[in-house]
C-alpha cells in the first residue's frame, strides 16, 4: 500500500468545467496539510457509451488528462479500466481503490456522486465506508451562474445548439479541441483558403454544424481563425464530422502536429451552396466578419 497520504478527487471531469474545478479544488486545497492531491477518474468512452450527440463526451480522455496536469495533478492522475472496475461494490471500491491504491486520506466529489455497481452508492455511503476504511468525504456546492447549475450535462446542451458563448462561461475556459492536423480533400486550397482538418473521436460529442470564430495556437502564437464544423454539404460524397479551420495571416505545414483551436463565437449555420464558387465568396464574407471581432 502507498505510504503518502492523499486527497483524492472523484468524478468522471469530461469537461474540466467550474462545477468539476469546484471539486479538484478540494484536493488541491489539502496540499496545504501535508496531502498529496490525486485524481481518480474514467476514460469517458467507456462510461458515455453514444456514440454521438448530446450524449457525447466533452474532450478527449488525453486533453482532459492535459487540463488535469495544467491544474496541479501532474503525476497524480489515476484511470483504471471502467469495465474492470465497474463490477466492484461500493465496499470493495472503496478498501482496494481509495484505501489500499490510493492511500486517501480525505475523497473529494460532488454531492450528486455515485459509485459502486449499478452506481448503488452514493455520498452518505462513502462517508460510512470512510469510517471504516479511515478517510473523511468533502463534496463540493453546486456551482450555479445567473441560477443555473454548471453541469456536463447543461454544457453539452449548450455546444450541439451553437451556444459557445455560454458553454465557455460553464467551462470557465474556451471550448476547444487539441488534436492531430489530418490529410483532407484539399478543396480549400484549391480556393486558396487552405485549412487544417480535425477528426473528432468516437464518443465524442460534435459542435453544431457551422462556422465559428476561433483562434489558433501555432508555435506559442496565437492566431485568428475560423473552423466549420460538419461535413462539407457543398463537396459530393458522404464523410464523418471533423473540424475544418482556416488560419489568418499563416502559411506553413502542420500535418501529423497536435494543433490547439479555441471557440469563441458561431458565425453563421453550416449552409450547402449550389457551386465552389458561390461556397469561395461565402468564406470571404465569414472571413471579414472576424477580421471586424476583437
Amino acid at each position: 500500500m502507498e505510504t503518502k497520504k492523499r486527497a483524492v478527487a472523484l468524478g468522471l471531469f469530461d469537461g474540466v468545467h467550474l462545477g468539476h474545478r469546484a471539486v479538484l479544488d478540494l484536493a488541491l486545497e489539502q496540499e496545504k496539510n501535508g496531502l498529496q492531491p490525486a485524481v481518480f477518474t474514467f476514460n469517458p468512452v467507456a462510461v458515455l457509451r453514444k456514440s454521438s450527440g448530446q450524449n457525447g463526451y466533452i474532450y478527449v480522455h488525453f486533453d482532459k488528462y492535459r487540463m488535469l496536469e495544467n491544474l496541479g495533478f501532474s503525476f497524480n492522475i489515476y484511470s483504471e479500466n471502467f469495465d474492470e472496475i465497474c463490477g466492484l461494490s461500493g465496499e470493495e471500491f472503496a478498501e482496494n481503490i481509495l484505501l489500499k491504491k490510493l492511500n486517501a486520506e480525505i475523497v473529494c466529489c460532488g454531492n450528486n456522486f455515485r459509485f459502486g455497481k449499478n452506481a448503488s452508492c452514493d455520498v452518505e455511503d462513502l462517508r460510512r465506508f470512510g469510517e471504516r476504511y479511515g478517510f473523511s468525504v468533502q463534496t463540493a456546492e453546486p456551482v450555479k451562474i445567473n441560477d443555473i447549475t454548471v453541469s456536463s450535462g447543461e454544457i453539452r446542451r449548450c455546444l450541439v445548439n451553437g451556444e459557445i458563448e455560454k458553454a465557455n462561461i460553464f467551462l470557465g475556459e474556451p471550448y476547444r479541441i487539441y488534436n492531430t492536423v489530418v490529410h483532407g480533400n484539399e478543396i480549400g486550397r484549391t480556393i486558396n483558403f487552405p485549412t487544417i482538418n480535425q477528426n473528432y473521436s468516437k464518443g465524442q460529442l460534435v459542435l453544431k454544424y457551422g462556422v465559428y470564430f476561433t483562434t489558433t495556437y501555432i508555435n506559442n502564437i496565437k492566431y485568428k481563425s475560423i473552423t466549420n464544423i460538419g461535413v462539407k454539404p457543398t463537396i459530393a460524397g458522404k464523410r464523418t464530422p471533423l473540424a475544418e479551420t482556416h488560419v489568418l495571416d499563416f502559411s506553413g505545414d502542420l500535418y501529423n502536429r497536435n494543433i490547439k483551436v479555441e471557440f469563441h463565437k458561431f458565425i453563421r449555420p453550416e449552409m450547402k451552396f449550389s457551386s465552389v464558387d458561390e461556397l469561395k465568396e461565402q468564406i470571404s464574407k465569414d472571413i471579414a466578419v472576424v477580421r471586424e471581432i476583437l
